[in-house]
């Protein structure tokens, strides 16, 4: 895995959508190449943000990661 890959969140505390979409953001960028797309593509990086994290909110979700 790449180094610059940063935690985005302490374990510890309860999982955000802020935390979700951060995490969705870095990924497209570093899958995409671009840490800011063109602005043609600036619709279709976006797209692929909200899909990505709703794909890791659903995981998030169902593996219940959070502090009880």
């Amino acid at each position: 895995m790449c180094r610059s890959i940063k935690n985005l969140r302490v374990a510890e505390q309860p999982v955000t959508a802020a935390d979700v979409r951060a995490a969705a953001r870095q990924y497209v960028r570093k899958i995409s190449g671009y840490r800011t797309p063109p602005k043609y593509r600036t619709d279709l990086f976006e797209r692929a943000v909200d899909e990505v994290a709703a794909a890791s909110q659903r995981l998030v979700d169902a593996m219940e990661l959070s502090v009880k």
